[in-house]
C-alpha cells in the first residue's frame, strides 16, 4: 500500500492493475475549465480527471471559503463514479507540486480510504521520462464506495481557529507564499493579510527545482525550524481556500511528522467576518 508518495516507475508498472485507479487533478484557481482542458490534450493512460470545484470541493455559500468540504455522501459517490473501492490503490497527479492532486489524497483519508498517494514529480516528471500519453477517456466501471464516518479529528472550523488564536495557541501554519501571508500583495481574495499568531512555510518550498518533494530529512528540518518545538499533532496548516494546504500536510506526512490538522476554510472564510482579526506585516501590524 501507498499512502504518501508513489514514484513515476511503480505506477508505470500497475496501469493495467484494475486495482488502481489514477486521478489527474491538474487545475486552475483563475479558470475552472483549464483542468478538463489540459486532461483532454494528454493524460496518464487510464486517469480519470477529478474536478477541483465540481468533484472536490462543496457549494459555495455566504460563509464558507473558496472550496469548502465537499458533503461525504456526494463525495463518496464521485469516488465510486471514478472506480474507487475497498483496496483500490488511488494514485493523484497534477502539474502543481502536489498542490490539487494533495487535495484528493486528503478528502480519501478524511473518509477512511488510506490507500492514496500522490505522484512524485507528478505531469512533468512523467513527461520527462518519456512515459505513455493519452487523449482517450479511460472505460470507468463504477464501484461501491463504502461511505466510513468522515474523521473529525483531521480538520478544524473557522470557530475553532478562532479560539486558537484567542487563546494565543502555536501550530497555525500558513503555506501561502511570503508576500500573500505579509499582506503585500492579494491576487485572489479581497482582502490581504493573515490570521495573528500563524507561521508561514510556503508549500511550494516542499518541492526541490526539479518538481518532486524534497527528502524526509529536508521537509523534516523545513518543518521543524518554522514549528520550533511544536508537536505535529498540534499543527494546523491552511491557505487561501484549504487545497494547498494539503500539500503541506502531505508533505509532513512524507517527513514523519503525522497528525497536522487541516483549516478547512482558510483565509478565504476566515475574512468572510470583518470582526475576525487580520494581521499584515506589511502595516506593522
Amino acid at each position: 500500500m501507498f499512502d504518501a508518495l508513489v514514484e513515476t516507475e511503480v505506477l508505470a508498472a500497475h496501469l493495467a492493475d484494475p486495482a488502481w485507479v489514477v486521478a489527474d487533478c491538474r487545475s486552475s484557481i483563475t479558470d475552472p475549465e483549464e483542468g478538463p482542458r489540459r486532461y483532454a490534450a494528454g493524460h496518464i493512460p487510464g486517469a480519470r480527471h477529478l474536478h477541483l470545484e465540481r468533484d472536490l470541493s462543496g457549494p459555495l455559500t455566504p460563509e464558507t471559503g473558496r472550496h469548502p468540504l465537499p458533503d461525504p455522501a456526494q463525495l463518496a459517490e464521485v469516488f465510486g463514479r471514478a472506480g474507487i473501492g475497498a483496496g483500490t490503490q488511488v494514485v493523484a497527479y497534477d502539474d502543481a507540486g502536489g498542490a490539487y492532486a494533495a487535495r484528493l489524497w486528503w478528502l480519501l483519508r478524511w473518509l477512511g480510504h488510506t490507500e492514496a498517494a500522490v505522484l512524485n514529480g507528478g505531469w512533468q516528471q512523467w513527461l520527462k521520462e518519456e512515459r505513455p500519453v493519452s487523449t482517450e477517456p479511460p472505460r470507468v466501471e463504477a464501484r461501491r464506495f463504502d461511505l466510513h464516518e468522515p474523521r473529525r479529528d483531521m480538520w478544524l472550523s473557522t470557530d475553532e481557529v478562532l479560539e486558537m488564536v484567542r487563546d494565543r495557541k502555536r501550530g497555525l501554519l500558513d503555506v501561502r507564499g511570503p508576500k500573500r501571508f505579509r499582506g503585500e500583495e492579494e491576487p485572489i481574495d479581497p482582502v490581504a493579510g493573515h490570521v495573528p499568531g500563524a507561521a508561514n512555510l510556503a508549500f511550494a518550498g516542499n518541492v526541490a527545482e526539479d518538481g518532486r518533494f524534497h527528502c524526509p530529512a529536508v521537509l523534516r528540518q523545513r518543518f521543524e525550524t518554522v514549528l520550533a518545538g511544536t508537536k505535529p499533532e498540534q499543527v494546523v496548516c491552511m491557505c487561501g481556500s484549504g487545497v494547498t494546504a494539503c500539500q503541506g500536510l502531505l508533505a509532513m506526512e512524507v517527513a514523519g511528522l503525522k497528525g497536522g490538522r487541516l483549516y478547512a476554510g482558510s483565509w478565504s472564510e476566515w475574512i468572510r467576518d470583518a470582526g475576525r482579526p487580520v494581521a499584515r506585516e506589511a502595516d506593522g501590524v
